[in-house]
């Protein structure tokens, strides 16, 4: 006979080697109001499939094994698995603490956390929250900080610096004008007009007229239509 199961409560399940844990688990669990088993299994006696049909919320591991991997679960189930996992028990071993990270695992707790803090950890992931021990979690900030510092830098293009001439060239661009217009407004041939537009796109990049126009004004200069 299934457990009925309150629609705010968080539906646990136990994937633990560990019998005398998991059984302890299962008591501690038992007396929170908001807290659920729907199953419990060790990780020999189940398939993915078997363990996915509990539906649950929250799943709690005692080992980190490639079968049992949060990735491998997901994987299995085309990555539409919408619980979170949670390891427990482990030791303060920063490899193993950015594999489990990698496979998805969204709570880590070493071997000497207590009851209340398991409960906690069930709750934040629940949230979207994830946990981890104080020591490891510097070594995630390390590791982001060596990511970006592998990342290209991607610098700003410097401002164009275009010419007094340029910019009363664009602003009469920018007022809708032709190329004839514009040459007979600055006393220039239409050949030079046309080699003024043509540095100006280069310089600012842009594929057209109007997208030098917009460029430009992003940059600060004064050119209004």
């Amino acid at each position: 006979m299934s457990e009925f199961v309150p629609s705010s409560s968080i539906r646990v399940f136990l994937m633990m080697e560990n019998r005398l844990l998991r059984e302890a688990l299962i008591r501690l669990l038992r007396k929170r109001s908001d807290l659920v088993i729907v199953g419990q299994d060790g990780p020999a006696d189940a398939t993915a499939c078997q363990v996915l049909d509990a539906q649950f919320d929250v799943l709690l591991i005692d080992s980190f094994q490639t079968a049992w991997s949060a990735a491998k679960i997901a994987h299995e189930t085309g990555g539409q698995s919408a619980f979170k996992a949670v390891l427990i028990g482990m030791e303060p071993d920063e490899e193993l603490f950015m594999a489990a990270v990698r496979s998805g695992v969204m709570g880590y707790l070493l071997k000497d956390a207590s009851a209340a803090e398991l409960v906690a950890a069930v709750r934040a992931v629940y949230r979207g929250e994830a946990v981890c021990p104080p020591q490891l979690c510097s070594r995630l900030f390390r590791f982001v900080a060596h990511i970006i510092e592998e990342m290209p830098v991607k610098r700003s293009a410097p401002r164009p610096d275009l010419t007094i001439r340029q910019q009363q060239l664009m602003v009469l661009f920018a007022k809708g004008l032709t190329n004839k217009e514009i040459a007979s407004r600055l006393n220039l041939s239409e050949f030079t007009v046309r080699n003024h537009i043509h540095r100006i796109l280069k310089q600012v990049d842009a594929g057209s007229r109007s997208e030098a126009v917009e460029t430009i004004r992003a940059y600060g200069y004064s050119i209004s239509s």
